[in-house]
């Protein structure tokens, strides 16, 4: 940045005495200087709006007025009646500045001390100084600041995991960026307009059609998608759009769209490896799972705690928001070349730790990645959380702006509009402006055409708290408690006579009556009750989550306690629950669904898998979510069907929440496998034939030969 200080006091090089300003004379001097141009700044207002030059030409008057009248008041070699005549000119120049900002009042901000100073400003003050006869030093380029990614409260904290040093080691050099440099637009009629305020008016005023960027057509055949998996329409036109060269994208889809499968591929399609993703906890093991399912060729690796696990040399780097602060250090100097935040709209606190982390690793990122173009993505159903300003943490994350203006291609295209902000027609062309920089939203009811009408998608969660090794532990004493069932029978004089899979179908039988006929203790359902509680505050956060993005949720869970947890949970984030358990009256409860199906307010609807599987209309919502799994896949299929009824306009999406690496996520699959034999018996559909076993049984049969090591 430039700097140029005035002397204001001393011996004057020209004469060897006396002040560096030139006496005031009637013609000569600064203020002269400044009752010729602020007449001409005045007589520029009377035939209208003044000009951008006028407007800079206003400010600088302003501030050299200011600073003029700082010095006379503190000057010392001034007689009383110089300083007084001096002060008596500047008040005529500060009355002229007044009248025409009356006159203009787009004006008023410049006359504010806090009234942001532009290059063009600088330089024009510059000139009138050397005009008024003030002897001023050479410009002094200052050095940038070293920019700093770790906050010091912050430095104490910071890791190092294993094998980052080798990774970095390995590839020392980024490719240099020989493409032609994108020269900008000249700033001149908005040079000194505040634009971050209009821009945010421009969508509270609303209008305008959807807020979705121009997409390409969809490629045909779809060649994106790995073998065996097919990219739905409107996945392809956005990454259609990723093959064109777009980079930074606010992917504001609503949920159940696949915003996870189309962020991995263009990652693919854009090269943009390694790539960083920040994520909310709860899915943090989805994303890991989308990687391998959309881009097998690639290695995911996931950050846990301190890091001591992760493959340094993998491809996606998945961390969550709640440890990003201590993994700041490596990550700003690893070279990553793209960047997507999940659920962006948890960043919309500028001020907040959570996003000057988010912001300062995507400015290094856009730093160190050649041309400045990293592949940025900020993922949220729901961008706007309480006001239009939750934009703005959104926009300085894909480089739209900076914390005070527009960044250099948002300003160029405004400039280009041909508007300012006291032009009415500024507000629509600058809202079409940010959506042309990468805004895609999309809906269900806009590409129902291209989904199916009802589909299941599981969430895996992990549970890395207390609750979540308390789990591990029992699953361990249970597999220790079915080995010794299997000795003890392999032992006995009927097993040596049985295999191995015999006598492990007998010894989980024999496991599962017990465990039926006790209510306590360790078995199979007290540790799936277990795994129910300790999944139900992420569960009830993802659908606090849709309950934002989409609106009307229905929240399904088997035991009370978790339905009496999720209720907190949503009541601590504001949001209005009606409740469907088993010991309401007829009435009671249908005064519940119709205050879910017609009040507004009602935000989710939390119900008990038992008591609110048949018989209940909920079609009010598109969205369910199974925070607990049902031992059956009709128990399940009634729940979703409480939304997948007649009268239904969208597409249902029903989430159920898994819990990785325990029993949970066995007994999922077997739900599904147990599917077949209604698709076999009732639809005439060819499917695979299940065992008799009820998932009980199977589930501890699994356990056993994972103890045995025969899985």
């Amino acid at each position: 940045m430039a700097s140029t200080t005035a002397t204001r006091s001393g011996k004057s090089k020209s004469s060897g005495k006396g002040t560096a300003r030139k006496r005031h004379t009637n013609n000569a001097g600064l203020i002269p200087l400044l009752a010729r141009a602020v007449r001409e700044v005045e007589a520029s207002a009377q035939r209208g709006k003044a000009t951008p030059a006028n407007r800079t030409k206003f400010h600088v008057i302003a501030l050299l007025m200011r600073e003029e009248r700082a010095r006379v008041k503190t000057e010392e070699g001034l007689s009383d009646a110089e300083r007084a005549e001096t002060l008596k000119r500047l008040d005529g120049v500060a009355s002229i500045l007044a009248k025409t900002a009356a006159r203009d009042t787009s004006l008023i901000t410049m006359l504010e001390p806090a009234a942001p100073i532009t290059e063009a400003t600088r330089a024009l003050k510059r000139k009138m100084m050397e005009q008024a006869g003030i002897d001023l030093p050479r410009l002094v380029i200052e050095p940038e600041p070293v920019a700093t990614y770790v906050p010091p409260e912050l430095a104490e904290r910071q890791v190092e995991p294993p094998g980052v040093d080798s990774r970095l080691l390995s590839q020392p050099f980024l490719a240099p960026d020989l493409s032609r440099t994108h020269t900008p637009t000249p700033v001149v009629r908005l040079a000194n307009w505040e634009l971050l305020s209009p821009l945010l008016k421009s969508f509270e005023q609303g209008g305008g059609g959807s807020a979705c960027m121009d997409l390409p057509e969809a490629p045909v055949p779809d060649r994106l998608a790995p073998k065996g998996l097919e990219l739905m329409p409107h996945q392809a036109r956005f990454l259609a759009s990723v093959r064109d060269g777009h980079r930074s994208f606010l992917l504001a889809d609503e949920p159940g769209l696949g915003k996870t499968a189309q962020s991995v591929i263009a990652a693919s399609v854009a090269d943009a490896y390694p790539l960083l993703v920040v994520v909310p906890n709860v899915v943090k093991m989805n994303w890991a799972r989308e990687v391998e399912r959309w881009t097998p060729q690639r290695r995911v690796t996931v950050i846990h705690g301190d890091g001591a696990d992760i493959d340094a040399f993998a491809d996606v780097f998945v961390v969550n928001y709640d440890i990003l602060d201590r993994h700041l250090n490596w990550i700003s100097r690893f070279g990553f070349k793209g960047m997507v935040v999940d659920e962006a709209h948890m960043i919309k606190n500028v001020q907040s730790q959570r996003s000057r982390n988010v912001l300062a690793l995507a400015d290094r990122i856009r730093d160190r990645v050649p041309g400045g173009r990293p592949l940025l993505l900020a993922l949220t159903g729901t961008p706007l959380i309480n006001d239009i300003d939750d934009f703005r943490a959104i926009w300085r994350f894909l480089g739209w702006t900076d914390a005070e203006k527009p960044g250099p291609e948002l300003l160029s295209a405004l400039e280009s509009n041909g508007y300012t902000p006291a032009d009415s027609a500024f507000y629509p062309a600058a809202r079409q402006t940010v959506i042309d920089l990468g805004i895609v939203r999309r809906r269900k009811i806009d590409v129902a055409a291209d989904l199916p009408a009802k589909r299941v998608v599981d969430l895996p969660v992990e549970l890395d708290d207390d609750l979540g090794r308390g789990i591990r532990e029992a699953e361990r004493q249970l597999a220790t408690k079915l080995m010794d069932r299997f000795a003890r029978i392999k032992a006995g004089k009927l097993g040596r006579d049985l295999s191995d899979e015999a006598v492990i179908r007998m010894a989980s039988a024999q496991e599962l009556e017990d465990s039926t006929a006790q209510a306590t203790g360790l078995n199979v359902f007290t540790m799936v009750r277990q795994i129910g509680q300790a999944k139900a505050g992420l569960a009830a956060d993802y659908a606090a989550q849709l309950a934002r993005s989409v609106g009307k949720v229905v929240f399904f869970a088997k035991h009370i306690d978790v339905m009496d947890r999720a209720e907190a949970a949503f009541a601590d984030r504001g949001l209005k629950t009606i409740s469907i358990r088993g010991d309401q009256t007829a009435t009671f409860r249908q005064a519940q669904i119709d205050a879910f199906n017609s009040d507004p307010e009602v935000a989710v609807a939390v119900c008990s898998l038992t008591a609110a599987g048949v018989g209940v209309n909920l079609q009010a919502a598109s969205d369910v979510v199974l925070a607990e799994l049902s031992w059956t896949d009709a128990e399940q299929t009634q729940a979703i069907d409480r939304v997948h009824r007649i009268g239904q306009e969208e597409p249902v999406t029903a989430w159920r929440i898994v819990a990785a690496q325990t029993i949970d996520a066995k007994i999922a699959e077997l739900i599904d496998t147990k599917a077949g034999l209604a698709a076999r018996a009732l639809d005439g559909a060819e499917a695979k034939r299940e065992e008799e076993e009820s998932v009980q049984m199977l589930a501890l049969m699994h356990v056993l030969r994972g103890e045995l090591g025969l899985r």
